[in-house]
C-alpha cells in the first residue's frame, strides 16, 4: 500500500475500476503519505481526511454492486482552498475569511465529486491568490518538495506542492495570470489552463466578480502525466447551469496539421540560457514525433499582458483595495502596490479601450493558430524563483515581472495554455509552454505527450 502514492491518476483509475485496487486501500495510502510530508511542506492546510474516507468507502460499494462510481475512481484530489466546498472555509489564504464557511460546492469540485474522486485536503495558496509564491498570515508558508529554497509558485503553490511529494495524483488549481501554469513549472509538473469557458466556476460564498475576473479566471488541474491532465479535463468541464460563460465545446476538434510556431524569445523577453535549452529540447523531441516546428514571431504579447494588469487591477482596486489593507499582509501590501503603480487606474473609456484592444488580440492570434496550431515558448524567462524573491526590493518584483511576460498575456487572451515539464536543469526543474486556439485542448494535450514521451517520467519527491 506505501507505494501507491506513486501512481498517476489514470493508472489508479483503471486498477479500481478492475477490481485490482480499492478505493480505500488508495486514500489511506495518500492520507499516509499526506502524514509523512505534509508537516515539512505546509501544502494541505485543511483537513479532509474523514470526508475523504467516507467517499472512498463508497466508491467501493458502487463497485461491488456492478455500478460505474465515474471516470475517476478512488483518485485522490487536492482542492484549493479560494474555492467552495460544502461545510469548509474559503480562506483564498486569509484571516478575513478564516470563517467563510461555503455552503455548497463550487462547480469544479461538484464535478470532481461526481467523477468518483477523493478529495483528499485542500490547498495553500498565497494571501487574496495574488503572488506566484505561497504564503499568508492565515496558513503559513508552503514549500516545494523538488527544492525547498525555491518557490512551488503560486497562486496554486499548494496544488503543486501535493501533487509533486504524491499526496494526490490530481490536483484542482486556478488561473488568472500564471497561477496553474508557474506552479507547475516550479515544481517540475503539467499544469493546464483551458479555454475560458470550458470549466464551469462559481463560489456562492462571495460576490460576483467584475469583468476581469469573469474574462480571466479559470480552473484547471496539474498532474505528473499528460493522460492524468486529459482525464481531468474531461470531469472539471462538466456542464453546470450556475457559470454564464460556460461552453458545450467538444473536447476533441477537427483534424489538425502538427504545425508549431517556435518562439523562444518572445517580443525581445530576456531568457535564461537553460529555458532556451528546454525550448530547443521540446522542439527536437516534437520533430521527432512527426511534428513541423518553425522558429518564426508570433501575434504581440505585451499589449495582452498590458490588459490583463488593466482589467485584474481595475477588479482589485474595485473590491478587495480595502481588504489588503485590512489585511495586513506585509507580502500582498507590497505586491498590491507594486502592480498598481505598474497599471494606472482606468476610468469608462480606458476599461471600453481595454476590451476593444483585447477583441483585436484575439483575432490577430486565432488567425495565428489557425496556421499554427501549437505555440511553442518559455512558461517563464527563468528558472522558478527563489522563495520569496518578489518581496525582496522593487527592483526584484520588477524583474519577475519583465520574466513573466507569457503568464500574463494568455488569459487576457482567453486561450489554452500548457506547462509541460522537460527535465532539470542541474537539480532545477525546468519545462515549455504550448498555447493553442479557444476549446483545442486537445492539440496541446497531443503536442505535450510527444515531448512527455521523449522525457523522463515525472515521479513524487521527497522533501527530505
Amino acid at each position: 500500500m506505501s507505494e501507491l502514492w506513486h501512481l498517476t491518476a489514470t493508472e489508479i483509475a483503471n486498477a479500481v475500476h478492475a477490481k485490482q485496487l480499492s478505493a480505500v486501500d488508495v486514500t489511506e495510502a495518500h492520507l499516509a503519505r499526506l502524514d509523512q510530508v505534509n508537516p515539512a511542506l505546509n501544502a494541505v492546510v485543511q483537513d479532509c481526511a474523514a470526508l475523504a474516507r467516507a467517499a472512498a468507502k463508497e466508491v467501493d460499494a458502487k463497485i461491488a454492486q456492478g455500478i460505474d462510481p465515474g471516470p475517476m475512481a478512488g483518485v485522490p484530489v487536492t482542492i484549493k482552498v479560494n474555492v467552495d466546498q460544502v461545510g469548509l472555509a474559503t480562506t483564498n489564504g486569509l484571516v478575513l475569511q478564516k470563517d467563510l464557511i461555503a455552503d455548497s460546492d463550487n462547480p469544479v469540485v461538484a464535478n470532481i465529486r461526481k467523477s468518483g474522486a477523493v478529495i483528499v485536503g485542500r490547498t495553500n495558496t498565497p494571501a487574496f491568490s495574488l503572488r506566484w509564491f505561497t504564503k499568508n498570515n492565515l496558513h503559513g508558508q508552503t514549500l516545494n518538495p523538488r527544492d525547498k529554497s525555491l518557490t512551488p509558485g503560486g497562486s496554486s503553490g499548494g496544488a503543486s506542492a501535493a501533487v509533486a511529494s504524491g499526496i494526490c495524483a490530481i490536483g484542482h488549481g486556478t488561473d488568472i495570470g500564471g497561477s496553474i501554469r508557474y506552479p507547475a513549472y516550479a515544481c517540475g509538473l503539467h499544469g493546464l489552463r483551458p479555454t475560458l469557458g470550458r470549466i464551469p466556476a462559481y463560489n456562492a460564498s462571495g460576490a460576483e466578480r467584475n469583468i476581469g475576473g469573469q474574462l480571466m479566471a479559470v480552473s484547471g488541474p496539474i498532474a505528473r502525466s499528460i493522460a492524468d491532465l486529459r482525464l481531468a479535463l474531461s470531469v472539471m468541464a462538466a456542464e453546470d447551469p450556475r457559470d454564464p460563460w460556460w461552453v458545450p465545446a467538444p473536447m476533441e476538434g477537427p483534424v489538425f496539421a502538427k504545425r508549431v510556431a517556435l518562439c523562444v524569445a518572445p517580443e525581445g523577453m530576456k531568457v535564461a540560457p537553460e529555458v532556451k535549452a528546454a525550448l530547443m529540447d521540446a522542439a527536437h523531441r516534437l520533430e521527432a514525433a512527426g511534428w513541423q516546428v518553425e522558429d518564426i514571431p508570433i501575434p504581440p504579447m505585451q499589449e495582452a499582458a498590458d490588459i490583463n494588469a488593466q482589467l485584474w487591477m481595475a477588479e482589485m482596486r474595485a473590491g478587495a483595495a480595502e481588504m489588503v489593507a485590512l489585511e495586513n499582509e506585509a507580502d500582498s501590501q507590497f505586491v498590491f502596490a507594486q502592480m498598481t503603480a505598474r497599471s494606472a487606474e482606468i476610468d469608462i473609456n480606458g476599461l471600453l479601450n481595454a476590451l476593444k484592444n483585447r477583441a483585436t488580440l484575439v483575432r490577430q492570434w486565432q488567425v495565428f493558430l489557425a496556421s499554427h496550431p501549437v505555440v511553442l515558448c518559455p512558461v517563464s524567462g527563468e528558472l522558478p524563483f527563489t522563495q520569496q524573491q518578489d518581496v525582496q526590493s522593487e527592483a526584484a518584483f520588477e524583474a519577475i515581472m519583465q520574466s513573466q511576460l507569457t503568464q500574463l498575456a494568455l488569459p487576457a487572451l482567453g486561450l489554452p495554455g500548457l506547462t509541460v515539464a522537460t527535465g532539470y536543469a542541474g537539480q532545477t526543474p525546468v519545462g515549455v509552454q504550448l498555447i493553442g486556439a479557444r476549446y483545442r485542448e486537445d492539440i496541446l494535450l497531443a503536442a505535450g505527450e510527444a515531448i512527455e514521451a521523449a522525457g523522463p517520467k515525472i515521479m513524487p519527491s521527497d522533501p527530505a
